[in-house]
């Protein structure tokens, strides 16, 4: 099983490769981003898949069924602890700053783990207000997975298409006015894997979601 280092070395080899595009706003491109053994381990965690109706195009339509890295779930599941830490050590910090140049002093490590299956879609949004980062890591087989990556927008109604979500790739953007994404409706034959990693305000009100909740990164 990998631990925290080697989930940590998977993760500056992946920021130090990361390609950069700028349009419509400033993201990045990861590939290989975890271990291929936590990928592994991740995917076969024994947690349900949610039975979920229509999103109304919001995660935060079925709260009840979302699942976190908190400390109770890092205690049950050694591959959600490791990863949970590697991304709070002072040092991935540091490269991710350098990377985005995002200020992360202070915040709160969130990680979300997803399970999304047919019929599930969410509208154009920022992420702007409490999170100051946003990467979302993919865990989808191919070939169908490769076609479920974020949707990116120029505008709400402008659509240019979505990013590669084939295994273990990776996006990064800073939350902003224009950093508009979503996920168009399309088939998902299966389940659509992605863990949403982000660093957020020291106010974040659901404590439960956070990795730490007692301890913001250095």
């Amino acid at each position: 099983m990998p631990d925290s280092l080697s989930t940590q070395n998977a993760l500056l080899a992946s920021l130090e490769a990361a390609s950069a595009d700028t349009t419509p706003y400033p993201h990045w491109l990861l590939n290989d981003v975890l271990p291929n053994a936590m990928v592994d381990e991740i995917t076969a965690l024994p947690l349900p898949v949610p039975a979920i109706a229509d999103t109304k195009g919001r995660r935060e339509t079925h709260n009840s069924t979302r699942l976190f890295f908190n400390l109770d779930t890092q205690e049950s599941f050694p591959a959600c602890a490791a990863l949970a830490k590697a991304l709070q050590k002072q040092s991935t910090i540091q490269a991710l700053k350098a990377l985005t140049q995002a200020n992360l002093t202070g915040s709160f490590l969130r990680i979300e783990y997803c399970q999304d299956t047919e019929g599930f879609w969410l509208e154009p949004h920022t992420d702007i207000g409490a999170k100051f980062f946003t990467m979302l890591i993919y865990l989808n087989d191919p070939p169908a997975g490769e076609n479920w990556g974020t949707d990116i927008y120029e505008t709400p109604q402008r659509h240019l298409g979505p990013t590669s979500a084939g295994r273990n790739h990776g996006l990064i953007f800073v939350p902003g006015q224009n950093t508009w994404h979503g996920f168009e409706k399309r088939p998902i034959t299966g389940v659509r894997r992605t863990l949403i990693v982000n660093y957020v305000t020291p106010e974040w009100n659901a404590r439960h979601e956070l990795a730490f909740a007692d301890t913001p990164v250095a």
